[in-house]
């Protein structure tokens, strides 16, 4: 936490009492104060409280800027909003951050209204960006063969970080999970007798989702060769996933061991979220019911998992093309 002098400050902030007035108070004991209410009161993810943090102390750090020095958080005008919104254009901030960020700014203000009486129309009346709506990429059938063929013959090696990333390929692809959800799975919530495994997604809501049989067998195969990584002094025991010294995989590591394998059958253009839309695409290829695929994926709005639908449509338009007498 920063001092507006730029010294480090490292107390909690707690709730203040309503009877003070924002410009009382020092702009990043606000914010912090907010954050704060987001993850213990609203239970918001780390991610989240993050994203937000960030872009409050940037919109901090704009308005004195633009208001060229002393300014309040209730004397914010629709000029200062557009102004910081059209800085982050500039910068390459896609409308999704952009929408993210006036998300962050309408919640952080609707605070200030209950918390200490702050009313701003500027806040409110911004409106959201036109989010783009494009069709996630995914994998073909055979790139997927490829990945799992190139994977399993790492993994023939017995090697631990071969078995591991295999574990993890089919995880991702049998389950649809995101990123952060497979990062964060603990033993626990591993069921391979049952064949499922319980994550915690955005929200932080809970939901069961199966693991196919070819992952439940990768599983069983890299959990006997964590067994010695586990046993070391300081492991990370309860998580699923770990590196050479006992410690939970984060994000980074996992997305460039993905990669890796990508870069190895040539498809060094593809993300990790590719996996999650490649096995919706596929699952909603083989028909798959659209409420069924939205439960798996952990979508709280229907019109989320829509967006797989119009993928296989053009699937299907590019086969008629290609094989149709007249299609082309």
């Amino acid at each position: 936490m920063k001092r507006e002098g730029g010294r480090s400050e490292s107390r909690k902030v707690g709730r203040l009492s309503p009877s003070y007035r924002p410009s009382d108070i020092p702009t990043y004991v606000l914010i912090e104060e907010f954050l704060t209410h987001l993850e213990k009161e609203r239970d918001q993810s780390p991610h989240t409280v993050k994203a937000y943090r960030r872009d409050l102390l940037a919109f901090a750090d704009f308005c004195g800027r633009h208001y060229g020095g002393a300014w309040r958080w209730e004397t914010v005008d629709r000029l200062g909003i557009r102004g910081f919104l059209g800085e982050n254009e500039r910068r390459g901030l896609s409308r999704r951050s952009a929408a993210r960020t006036l998300s962050a700014l309408r919640s952080f203000y609707r605070f200030l209204q209950v918390n200490h009486g702050v009313t701003n129309a500027a806040a409110r009346a911004a409106k959201m960006p036109k989010i783009e709506k494009r069709l996630p990429t995914h994998l073909l059938a055979g790139q997927m063969d490829a990945l799992f063929e190139s994977a399993e013959g790492l993994a023939s090696t017995d090697a631990f970080t071969a078995l591991r990333d295999l574990a993890m390929l089919e995880l991702f692809y049998s389950s649809g999970l995101r990123l952060s959800e497979l990062a964060g799975v603990d033993l626990r919530n591993l069921d391979l007798l049952g064949d499922q495994v319980k994550v915690r997604g955005k929200g932080r809501k809970e939901r069961i989702v199966p693991v196919g049989a070819k992952a439940v067998r990768a599983l069983r195969r890299y959990l006997l060769a964590r067994e010695a990584v586990a046993a070391r002094a300081g492991a990370e025991r309860a998580a699923v996933f770990l590196n050479l010294r006992g410690r939970r995989l984060g994000v980074t590591t996992i997305q460039r061991r993905m990669h890796r394998l990508f870069d190895s059958i040539g498809a060094d253009g593809q993300r990790v979220h590719s996996l999650r839309h490649t096995f919706a695409t596929h699952l909603m290829d083989a028909g798959a019911d659209l409420r069924a695929v939205q439960e798996l994926l952990g979508h709280a709005s229907l019109s989320t998992t829509q967006v797989y639908t119009h993928t296989s449509v053009e699937r299907l338009k590019q086969v008629y093309r290609q094989a149709h007498p007249r299609g082309g």
